[in-house]
């Protein structure tokens, strides 16, 4: 099978590119660095294309599409996406509809061109990045868990639209806590050294979207979050969110 990766030169995206390859898939690696991609193409053990790109731009994604359509892409994972940290009044606004741009018209686009093609052959895999933010309020970082919440939601509508129709094609969402990535750098926060290590998360990821799994959250103190979120009054959780996010702000 063919995967194609977005956000590919770093992080989770590097690292499923990497463990997708020691498994004998081929890959499309989409990134803005070509010089990381090329790095990580010298590494892996299957054929590889790269395609150097910002999905943030206007009709990069549909271009993205327009390139790799006759390609016979099975798997289909959306990773690249970034934060940014700060009070809603004070963070840039151009930095914003980037971040919306890329986190989720980009992944929507995609997403749409790519599950009609896998429908169409009723075979192929969808594996959205969201976050464990997906599913929390995020003051301090609103913009960037509202757009997870985005890729969340979305994730599971059209899982269940696949599921009534009986179809064959698989889609899941990854919803993990912090990662060792670098993500806290662009974020402007600090998340300490406790986050997974990101091959663990990658390689966890993949097993579980093979095996059909809707919603995948690495780690049992982010799941045992999960469970605290659904049982805490909402103001509650804020007050304890907003306090566990200034402590996150990179001095």
């Amino acid at each position: 099978m063919k995967a194609l990766i977005t956000g590919a030169s770093g992080g989770i995206g590097r690292d499923m590119a990497r463990y997708l390859s020691t498994q004998g898939h081929e890959l499309i690696l989409v990134a803005r660095s070509r010089e990381n991609l090329e790095n990580l193409q010298k590494e892996l053990t299957t054929p590889s294309e790269i395609i150097s790109l910002d999905l943030s731009d206007p009709g990069a994604a549909s271009c993205l599409y327009q390139q790799t359509a006759d390609k016979q892409v099975d798997i289909l994972i959306n990773n690249a996406g970034f934060g940014a940290f700060g009070e809603f009044t004070a963070t840039n606004l151009d930095t914003e509809l980037n971040m919306i741009d890329l986190n989720i018209k980009s992944l929507h686009i995609l997403t749409k061109l790519f599950l009609k093609d896998f429908v169409a052959r009723d075979n192929g895999y969808i594996l959205n990045v969201s976050s464990i933010a997906g599913f929390l309020p995020g003051p301090l970082m609103s913009t960037y868990y509202a757009s997870k919440a985005y890729v969340l939601r979305l994730t599971q509508a059209i899982y269940e639209e696949l599921r009534q129709r009986g179809s064959r094609v698989h889609i899941s969402a990854l919803c993990p806590g912090p990662v060792k990535t670098g993500f806290n750098a662009r974020a402007g926060a600090q998340f300490g050294s406790h986050g997974l290590e990101s091959e663990a998360v990658a390689a966890y990821a993949l097993k579980k979207m093979f095996a059909g799994k809707l919603t995948i959250i690495p780690g049992a103190p982010i799941k045992a979050l999960r469970f605290a979120e659904r049982i805490l009054p909402d103001k509650l959780f804020l007050k304890a969110i907003y306090g566990t996010q200034t402590r996150r702000k990179k001095q």
